[in-house]
């Protein structure tokens, strides 16, 4: 297995979970999660990374750019947050690293 494939797969696993927490076991908010929110999250978090986790197990670049760009406008708000959800940018910024370095990949297996 590839590195960009490893990234790529901790990165979509670590948002999943990053996810679950923030919805059902935050230690910030003890109220119950409303279901706006859980759709709205879903959207922006979750199903970028369900993307990512496709397009690194693929190697498609083109998926794991996809994903970023999805996923990077709500992980910077929450890269601005007092918290443990911080780590949203970095699971993003990977995506845009496994894309990178699958493009190098598939260059080096051209030439």
């Amino acid at each position: 297995m590839k590195v960009s494939k490893y990234v790529g797969v901790l990165s979509s696993l670590a948002s999943i979970t990053l996810w679950l927490i923030l919805n059902f076991y935050n230690p910030y908010n003890p109220d119950s999660v409303s279901n706006d929110l859980i759709l709205r999250t879903g959207l922006f978090l979750l199903a970028p990374a369900c993307v990512a986790l496709l397009g690194s197990i693929f190697n498609k670049r083109h998926i794991m750019i996809i994903a970023f760009i999805w996923s990077f406008p709500l992980s910077l708000y929450l890269a601005m947050t007092p918290s443990v959800f911080k780590l949203y940018i970095v699971t993003s910024i990977c995506y845009l690293l496994t894309g990178i370095m699958i493009r190098k990949r598939q260059r080096r297996q051209l030439s």
